[in-house]
């Protein structure tokens, strides 16, 4: 409908472009919006107060001018000139009746363009450290990226979902060396546990399964294992905490121990088995609960090709990298950071930082259009580093766009939730799922803005009432299927043809507003995605919902009327069309029976 507005317009500012009266033809980016009010029309468009300053010709004077060229169309019953030069459009019923065609011709195509023009992007989202299992802050974010990815791609881009393995650096050491020492307590070694070690259940299970697996093989005694290494904590002698001594250094050096006293190989073994056995269990929680990518990129992959050292050589040649304190240093002051920033220790290690830029550099070499990546809200402070690095070594900063996602708070009883975990400091996301159901999980956490806090009800996520946003949309496509059950079973079947026919019968008020919902779906999905904001679909599929529910309770869809009939099957189709496709982007199910 939108389209065939702009048509219109694009053909009158052609034909006084021809005409001479308009130096240009028209842009393509013509504003036109679907009025606030419907007493102002359907659509408005300010394209005359846009183009008269170029025009030198006053606004009202060039509406009437773009007014009386536009060409006829049984889609416009008038066009007015209102304040200084909006032209408001007002549609006639055949408008709307031709999107019921258009839902039932293209089906889940519908709301679907070519918009991006097949430009390609990049999304990376959830990228959570393989150090313990997904948590609810990440799934707020798969959710959320998810579905990014999927309006993206309804709009025409191509594209690319990546999961950066953080399979490298000091964070994957200490994990290692968590789940060697749990396999020494299992073994019958005793000694306090590091104060920053993972704590989690499953590192012990990790540990029981070496032990299983291999008994006593990797048993050192736990004597020689912190022989000489700066303390964790210091206590008094009734056992109480005086101070935390040096933790840092005391896992580091355990770190390093583990190496000497077990050998690279044995050592590396641990690590992998650690490593992979928790990203098994994350790709397995993540594709359980409907998030899939098409590359899980491995941070190993930066090292071994060599990109870390190229960043730092483009970065070099430019000029921006220099020595200080035995460290290298990446000048990204002078972009904009609030100070410079390491890209190599003094032990000759590159930085988690240094990792990043060349992953970013290396998205880029890979052909993207465009990169996206979603970002826990603590990250803030890193957005303008890696812009400032993008931009030292030659990319366009403004082609990454980072998206933050604030965590999720979970209430129950209208209090925040105590929830029972197996690491006894987090809520899982696999404890989310199975207490709510994967429906409810991804469509609350895109309920509102990424960048919001969201309070996420257990409670109404549970409920089976209109006030459970997601089971009200599902309800209203369930009761569609019912009533093609029920024509069914009077023996009726459905003519889709005979009710395009008809679809002027459908004047009723409310038939009239869930026409007017239905033929927003391609706007809200268009918006949705340029705005990476699923919440706008989240939030238009709840108005359609309503929508139906108060034409369903105030008129009868099987009616003894065939025409009458055939025409209100069709709208009630086509919204349940549409309801389909809106909540399969947002990776909900549409249940036919409930």
């Amino acid at each position: 409908m939108k389209t065939h507005l702009h048509a219109l317009i694009t053909h009158a500012l052609d034909a006084l472009h021809r005409d001479g009266f308009l130096p240009d033809a028209a842009p393509a980016d013509l504003p036109l919006e679907r009025a606030r009010e419907r007493t102002h029309g359907d659509f408005a468009s300010a394209v005359a107060l846009t183009l008269a300053k170029t025009a030198r010709r006053k606004p009202r004077e060039l509406a009437e001018r773009i007014v009386a060229a536009l060409p006829p169309s049984d889609r416009v019953a008038k066009v007015e000139i209102a304040g200084p030069g909006f032209i408001n459009f007002f549609l006639t019923p055949t408008a709307y009746h031709a999107v019921i065609e258009e839902i039932l011709a293209r089906g889940d195509q519908f709301g679907r363009s070519q918009l991006g023009g097949g430009r390609r992007v990049q999304v990376e989202f959830v990228s959570a450290n393989p150090t313990g299992p997904l948590h609810v802050g990440h799934g707020r974010g798969a959710a959320f990226g998810a579905t990014v990815a999927n309006l993206l791609d309804a709009v025409g881009y191509q594209v690319h979902r990546e999961y950066y393995v953080n399979d490298a650096g000091r964070q994957m050491n200490i994990l290692a060396v968590s789940v060697w020492l749990r396999y020494l307590e299992h073994c019958g070694e005793r000694f306090r546990f590091p104060s920053n070690g993972y704590q989690g259940e499953y590192v012990r299970e990790i540990a029981a399964r070496i032990y299983a697996e291999h008994g006593g093989a990797y048993v050192q005694p736990a004597a020689r294992v912190f022989q000489g290494l700066p303390p964790d904590e210091h206590r008094d002698p009734s056992g109480l905490l005086a101070d935390q001594g040096d933790k840092e250094a005391h896992i580091d050096g355990l770190v390093e121990r583990a190496r000497a006293l077990l050998g690279e190989r044995r050592y590396r073994f641990i690590f992998d088995l650690s490593l992979n056995t928790i990203l098994a269990d994350i790709r397995e929680d993540l594709q359980e609960f409907g998030v899939s990518y098409e590359h899980w990129y491995s941070e190993r992959t930066l090292e071994h090709s060599g990109a870390i050292e190229k960043a730092l050589d483009h970065l070099q040649a430019a000029g921006y990298l220099y020595d200080q304190d035995g460290a290298l240093w990446f000048r990204s002051s002078a972009f904009g950071d609030e100070k410079d920033r390491v890209v190599r220790r003094e032990n000759g290690q590159t930085t988690y930082f240094a990792s990043d830029i060349a992953y970013h550099l290396e998205k880029f070499e890979r052909g993207f259009d465009w990169v996206i990546d979603v970002w826990g809200a603590d990250h803030h402070g890193y957005v303008p580093r890696i812009k400032a690095a993008l931009d030292a070594i030659g990319e366009d900063p403004k082609r990454l766009s980072v998206l933050l996602v604030q965590f999720a708070i979970l209430y129950r009883n209208g209090e925040r939730a105590q929830m029972s975990t197996r690491s006894g400091d987090f809520v899982t996301l696999r404890e989310l799922r199975r207490e709510v159901g994967n429906d409810a999980a991804r469509f609350f956490y895109v309920m509102r803005k990424s960048e919001q806090h969201l309070d996420f009800d257990l409670d109404l996520a549970k409920s089976q009432s209109k006030d459970n946003p997601v089971y009200y949309i599902q309800y209203a496509h369930a009761r569609v299927c019912s009533v093609l059950r029920q024509l069914k079973e009077k023996g009726w079947r459905h003519d889709a043809a005979r009710g395009n026919a008809n679809l002027g019968l459908l004047v009723e008020a409310h038939e009239e507003l869930l026409l007017v919902a239905l033929s927003r779906y391609p706007e809200v999905v268009e918006a949705a995605a340029l705005g990476d904001e699923p919440h706008q679909l989240a939030h238009y599929l709840r108005e359609l919902a309503n929508a139906f529910h108060t034409y369903y309770n105030e008129h009868r869809v099987l009616v003894a009327d065939d025409a009458l009939r055939e025409a209100r099957l069709n709208l009630s189709t086509a919204t349940r069309q549409v309801i389909k496709n809106g909540l399969n982007l947002l990776g909900v199910s549409a249940p036919e029976v409930m």
